[in-house]
């Protein structure tokens, strides 16, 4: 009687297209972040840093701390070592004395946007390889800065804006001044904190302008 034949044994194989597949379209890159986004969290960040390095306010506003200084040279060691002890208070002082003077002028306040939002939008956030076009007409790099130059200075000198700048600025730096005159700075310690400087704005701008754009995901193995 003939032996019935054993049935082959099927392995399990993996189709090797599936996994090329998913490892190609693991490994496509992520789109870029978008430039005016990038601008709102580096400043964001920037300025949580910068925040969470200010003094206590109490510390500040310590009456007790206030005395006449009896000369001209130890107004200037005073204002010299609490300006560099109370940084970012003032900073926060200055800016909400120009953010109220703003708001009691709305003429002015429309205008600042208006010249902040065409340096954002016409020159520092425009790609450099695509030049601007407005009205049918296409602009160099070059142009485009002289006319934003041009209505800049229009705007700060020839309008109500620059001279509402100026005097806010004079009056908090002048405030600034007079309380960095008159505080004792005795019992003011400075530590490891004050060697982190507060970036500027200019700084943040032009730092949040370059951000690469995030590295695509490494596809996992298998």
């Amino acid at each position: 009687m003939a032996t019935p034949t054993p049935s082959p044994q099927v392995l399990p194989v993996s189709n090797p297209q599936n996994t090329i597949t998913t490892t190609v379209t693991s490994a496509e890159p992520q789109p870029p972040q978008p430039a005016f986004r990038a601008v709102i969290s580096y400043f964001s960040d920037s300025l949580r840093h910068s925040l969470s390095h200010r003094r206590p306010w109490p510390e500040l506003m310590d009456r007790s701390a206030l005395a006449k200084p009896t000369s001209f040279s130890e107004a200037t060691v005073r204002v010299r070592h609490n300006v560099s002890y109370f940084r970012v208070n003032y900073y926060v002082v200055v800016s909400m004395i120009l953010a109220v003077s703003l708001l009691t002028s709305p003429f002015s306040l429309v205008l600042l946007f208006s010249l902040l939002a065409s340096w954002l939008f016409l020159y520092l956030l425009r790609p450099s390889d695509r030049p601007l076009r407005l009205f049918s007409r296409t602009f160099t790099d070059f142009e485009t800065l002289s006319l934003l130059a041009g209505s800049s200075f229009f705007l700060l000198f020839l309008t109500p804006l620059g001279s509402l700048l100026v005097s806010a600025f004079t009056l908090s730096v002048a405030l600034v001044a007079a309380h960095a005159a008159f505080r004792v700075p005795e019992d003011l310690f400075l530590d490891d904190r004050d060697t982190s400087q507060p970036a500027g704005f200019l700084s943040i701008l032009r730092a949040a302008v370059n951000v690469p754009p995030a590295a695509p995901p490494v596809p996992a193995r298998g």
